[in-house]
Order: C-alpha cells, then structure tokens, then sequence
C-alpha cells in the first residue's frame, strides 16, 4: 500500500470540510475522486500532500506513519526532516501548473532534482529531456512557460512531477484551467502513464476520462465519500441516491 488515509478530518473556522475520510491506493492503481464543487475533493489531496495539516485521523505513505491522532485526541506529525522525505514519495500537478516563470522548461525540470536530490546536472538533464521527448515537447527545453500554451505548460508540469521519481502522483483538477482541446492533450498523457501502471490518484469533473481510466472511483460530497468501487458499479449501476443525482447531471 503506497498511500493510506484513515479517518480524516479537516476543519476551516469551525466548518467541517472532510468527515472520517478513509482510503488507500496500491501501488500501480489509479484512483479518481469525483464529486460536486465544495465536496472537499481538493481539501483532501492538499491534507494527502501536507499542504493542509489534518485535526484528526492518520496519513501513511508505504507503511510508515506520517501522522496520527494520539490519545489526547491531538494530531501529531514526523519532524521536518522526515516530512521531508515523506514528500519524496510523491508528484503533485495543480490545476495552473505553477512553473517557475523566470525558468525555462529544462530548468523547471532539472532544479528540484538537483537541489534536493543531489542528483548530477548530467544525471538530472538526461532525466528531463527523456521526459519531455515522451511528453511530446522536447523541442520547449530552451523557452519559457510564457512561450507555452496552457497544455503545453500541464505536461510540462507532468514531467516535472515525474522528474522526482515519485512512487505516486496527484493530480488535482489538472484539466480545469484548459479549453476543451487542450484537455484532451493532458488527458493522453495521464492515460499513458496509467497504461505504464503510473500510481495516479486525479481529482477531476471529467467523467469519461474518470471512467476509463481508473481502477476505483470515489464518489464525494459534503465532506464524505459517499460511494466507491470499480468504474463500473459507480457509473454503471450506482447505489446511493446522491450519486445518481450527481451523475445525471453529467449525462445531460
């Protein structure tokens, strides 16, 4: 088990945004977590990537503990030297891809790897130029973001996620910001990996995608998951009434 999240909850100002989440992804699954606007969809994968801390529950990333609640009722997280490396397991791609805009692409790539891996530039450039002839882009290496359309700049994204090496990544809405057209370019690339047994958890309003492409699919709203299973059992033949309301809205 890469990941492992049991009974999360995540308070902003006295409003419960995540209520006893609980989940895991093996290694090699895909997971898509679908769901309305304000389901907590999101809240969840930034307390999964420590980018939000948790007021209760339990986060593992292969096994190890990264945080629990102790007796007091507390939430307690490893030191900065192990959270560190608890984030070394992990890519993460957002919804406006967040390069460096005074970078190029190869820098973009390159510097993480060097800096905090102590990877060689040779070692790292090599790494990088692999990744952006698969992403369909190597010719970019030496332009900026601002010389790249919007899903030039997602793969871009995508392969320096990947330059770290990760055992899993996040995705979190990563086609939001796109114009249909360019989703589709993005999308291919995640399908690859998944078909390279990427370890994926996407959060995503793209219900084809979400469907072909994933083992599991979580269904959220209003801070709980409300259904989950194959592609299959929550598109095909769901059983809660909320996921129905939500996916024939989709089929409109």
């Amino acid at each position: 088990m890469i990941l492992q999240m049991n009974n999360i909850q995540k308070q902003f100002d006295g409003l419960e945004v995540l209520k006893d989440i609980s989940f895991g992804v093996d290694s090699g699954e895909v997971v898509s977590i679908i769901g309305p606007s304000g389901s907590g969809k999101s809240t969840l994968l930034r307390c999964a990537t420590f980018l939000e801390t948790i007021d209760g529950g339990e986060i593992q990333y292969m096994g190890e503990k990264a945080v629990h609640t102790d007796e007091s009722g507390r939430t307690v997280y490893v030191n900065q030297k192990e959270l560190r490396r608890f984030r070394s397991y992990y890519g993460l791609v957002f919804q406006q891809f967040n390069l460096f805009p005074h970078y190029s692409i190869l820098r973009n790539l390159i510097d993480a790897p060097m800096v905090t891996q102590h990877r060689s530039r040779e070692e790292a450039t090599e790494t990088a130029m692999d990744l952006l002839t698969k992403m369909g882009i190597a010719d970019k290496a030496d332009a900026y973001p601002f010389q790249l359309s919007g899903g030039q700049q997602q793969r871009v994204a995508i392969a320096r996620a990947l330059a770290m090496k990760p055992e899993i990544l996040f995705f979190d809405e990563p086609t939001s910001a796109l114009d249909p057209e360019l989703t589709g370019e993005v999308l291919k690339v995640i399908r690859q990996l998944a078909e390279e047994n990427m370890t994926m958890v996407v959060v995503t309003h793209e219900m084809a995608f979400a469907k072909a492409v994933s083992n599991r699919v979580l269904f959220m709203a209003g801070g709980v998951v409300v259904e989950q299973g194959t592609p299959e059992q929550v598109f095909d033949n769901p059983q809660e009434e909320r996921t129905k309301q939500f996916l024939r809205v989709f089929e409109r």
